[in-house]
């Protein structure tokens, strides 16, 4: 099958790499100058690394070099993007700097018109697409009244995402939105040369060391089942069952205990910068680890945390810039660097392919966050905000051989539409409406990889699962999957290659 990929992030990369073992016909279209998605070049911002430790951030057969360090830097990780597509010899099949601007089904398969730079648009015909273009895709900025009289002035509004020579803020005012991990980044790493330093933050986050105690790994806690198991999935089965019935009492406590640790280890009391939700509010949206050096900062008065304030406006006066914040105060701002998300978009695909894809509130109608029901020869893989992406992108890309296939069956679409629409309001309860239009999958990155495994009917081992309920993930453990599925698909091809492990 001649196949488009979108994207040549973590999940069109492996997406890429997947189906060509699987003999399809690849073409993968990005439109920036490197693989990367989020890790690209043209998108890190001063001080960004991974929240995950290199071990578990990894594809199932491609290891991080040893010499990286345990949270490995946005250039790092795009040099190992970069070399997967070397190492597994399919770099040929990108093609860089190219732009699709529209995607339409035209009878069993899609019309592409790309553009790559240099060069005029072209039409090319597949016979199926898989949108990889990541829910980081497109950043969001706020409105601001009085945005453009402010950049008319000579101030900067910008997504962090746009943000990346530290040079910028030497000398000037520098107000950053948002509380998560990238705006807390770019704090720390402005503060020291701005004239002045804000985080503006709307809610206060649990931000979790890397260290607990300055000890114990915050993998061991949070990056395995265990971990998993303390927030309440939609179906409860075996130990989970228990955590969340008469066993509750010692899940509350295990909380309370890690929560009492970031408390007292961060000095949030004293700073006042402790969340007012407990620590398993984290269920409702993400993750945020404590950028190093943020806590000794605010304390020495290098960067002001002006919590439960947004931006209101902006105003000149005397020639100087102000952005206005909820409380009433008035701070000079020269650059505004904005931590605020994401917009969930695909700029592509048109309003009759969309309506098959999003719901009326803009939500990806998606099974198993890939399929959208009632559009044959189109797919989604990586729309999932998730602690494990790389590997969720992974074995969704061995879902996606499994199906395209032809040897595995999806629900009916009744029943399919009826699973969608049950976890789209599970998650819009959980998350208070925060569930990034129905990307969110945080924290239950695993339970989203058992569900693609049971329909693949290819589950971990019983000793596997065991092991990852109090170690943390090993993709490794996922290796089988590859030769499993050839044996499947392709015996012949399976025989001829066994699975190998390799390193960059």
């Amino acid at each position: 099958m001649n196949i488009a990929i979108v994207g040549a992030g973590f999940a069109g990369l492996s997406t890429a790499k997947v189906l060509t073992a699987f003999g399809h016909q690849v073409t993968v279209f990005e439109k920036e100058a490197d693989v990367g998605g989020v890790w690209s070049a043209s998108r890190r911002y001063p001080n960004l690394t991974t929240q995950n430790v290199k071990s578990t951030y990894a594809f199932s057969d491609f290891p991080y070099p040893k010499h990286y360090p345990e949270w490995p830097s946005g250039e790092q990780v795009q040099h190992y993007l970069d070399a997967y597509t070397k190492q597994f010899n399919f770099a040929h099949l990108i093609s860089l700097n190219t732009e699709v601007k529209l995607a339409t089904p035209i009878g069993q398969g899609w019309q592409l018109t790309v553009k790559t730079e240099g060069k005029a648009e072209e039409t090319r015909h597949f016979d199926f697409l898989i949108v990889c273009n990541g829910i980081f895709s497109q950043p969001m900025i706020p409105d601001y009244p009085g945005a453009a009289e402010f950049t008319a002035a000579g101030g900067r509004i910008c997504h962090t995402s746009e943000f990346k020579e530290l040079a910028d803020a030497k000398g000037k005012h520098v107000l950053i939105v948002g509380y998560g991990k990238s705006s807390t980044d770019v704090a720390q790493a402005v503060c020291q040369q701005a004239a002045s330093t804000t985080v503006v933050a709307r809610h206060l986050i649990w931000k979790v060391p890397k260290r607990l105690m300055n000890v114990l790994n915050y993998k061991y806690l949070f990056l395995t089942r265990m971990g998993e198991g303390l927030f309440k999935y939609i179906r409860l089965k075996g130990i989970e069952r228990f955590l969340h019935g008469i066993g509750k009492p010692i899940r509350n406590s295990m909380l309370n205990q890690v929560q009492w640790v970031i408390n007292r280890q961060c000095r949030l009391e004293k700073l006042g910068l402790k969340p007012d939700q407990p620590l398993e509010s984290i269920a409702r949206s993400t993750v945020s680890l404590v950028t190093e050096g943020f806590f000794e900062s605010v304390e020495a008065g290098h960067i002001d945390v002006a919590k439960q304030n947004s931006i209101t406006g902006f105003s000149i006066e005397h020639g100087v810039r102000y952005a206005h914040l909820t409380d009433g105060r008035r701070l000079p701002a020269d650059i505004v660097i904005c931590g605020t998300g994401w917009h969930q978009r695909v700029p592509f695909l048109n309003d009759d392919v969309m309506k098959h894809v999003t719901d009326a509130e803009g939500n990806f109608v998606l099974y198993r966050s890939m399929a959208p029901v009632g559009m044959p020869g189109l797919a989604f893989n990586g729309y999932n905000s998730s602690f494990f992406s790389q590997l969720n992108a992974e074995v969704g890309a061995y879902w996606l051989a499994d199906w395209i296939g032809g040897k595995m069956k999806l629900p009916t679409a009744e029943a399919q539409r009826s699973t969608i629409k049950e976890r789209l309001a599970w998650m819009e309860a959980r998350t208070e409406g925060k569930h990034s239009k129905g990307t969110n999958i945080i924290p239950f990155s695993l339970h989203h990889i058992d569900e693609l495994l049971s329909d693949m009917r290819l589950p971990l081992g019983v000793a596997t699962r065991f092991k990852q309920w109090f170690l943390p993930i090993d993709p490794a453990d996922f290796q089988y999957l590859h030769k499993a599925l050839l044996q499947r698909h392709q015996p012949h091809a399976a025989q001829k290659m066994p699975v190998q492990t390799k390193t960059v």
